[in-house]
């Protein structure tokens, strides 16, 4: 009896350890992919004042490009049928330039509201829509030499979350920001102490130091924080 209850017994834990083994085994699911890209038309990409090789803009347009081949490989993952993967071009706030603002509604695909047939048709060519239609906007926007950058610190405290984040927990949600590294706007300037709403050379000079971190830590320098609930982003 004793050698019996000792089989069952041994059976069972060979039965879990099994169990765990395949559970362990399983690949993570891949997620749909939720892709927002801010871009800032600001005069970073003025090829006059801020000349670079290459120029900024298309700098831009080679990261965007490399995205579009990212989702593509995410869809082929997940297979036609299964793909429902988001992505697309916005300004916040808007460009007073309404050619610019119609040619950035061709850069919102949504393949969750297409058939098979529309994700086939997006899979082939959304690398060449984005990079020609990027295009069109940066020439747009240098030919006028209207620079209307982004309000960045006003779209993560009032905005990101409604843009960004879907609530579907299938989906990864990712926010490229394309811009200089400056953070600036016109309509939102104001500190909190050491606390900023925005980061030019003339508040950030003093930490070009090589114990720049040390500084910033014993000065609290940084930008105000107005929310702490994007985990998911």
């Amino acid at each position: 009896m004793k050698k019996i209850l000792f089989y069952s017994t041994f059976l069972l834990l060979l039965s879990c350890s099994n169990n765990n083994q395949k559970q362990g085994d399983e690949k993570p699911q891949t997620k749909q992919l939720n892709i927002s890209i801010l871009l800032d038309l600001s005069d970073r990409i003025d090829t006059t004042k801020h000349p670079a090789i290459p120029e900024h803009y298309q700098r831009d347009i080679e990261i965007v490009r490399t995205l579009t081949e990212y989702f593509k490989a995410n869809m082929e993952t997940l297979t036609a049928w299964k793909a429902k993967g988001k992505i697309r071009i916005f300004f916040s706030p808007a460009p007073s330039n309404s050619t610019i603002n119609d040619i950035a509604n061709k850069l919102n695909i949504d393949c969750s509201k297409l058939d098979n047939r529309g994700r086939k048709q997006v899979y082939d060519t959304i690398s060449g829509l984005f990079t020609q239609n990027l295009t069109d906007i940066y020439n747009q926007t240098i030919q006028t030499s209207r620079w209307e950058g982004s309000d960045i610190w006003r779209f993560l405290k009032d905005d990101v979350k409604d843009f960004c984040i879907e609530k579907d927990t299938t989906y990864r949600n990712i926010l490229i920001i394309l811009t200089d590294g400056y953070i600036y706007h016109k309509q939102s300037v104001f500190n909190n102490g050491n606390r900023f709403s925005y980061l030019l050379e003339s508040n950030i000079r003093q930490y070009r130091k090589t114990n720049w971190n040390q500084l910033v830590k014993n000065t609290d320098f940084g930008l105000v924080v107005e929310r702490n609930d994007l985990n998911n982003l």
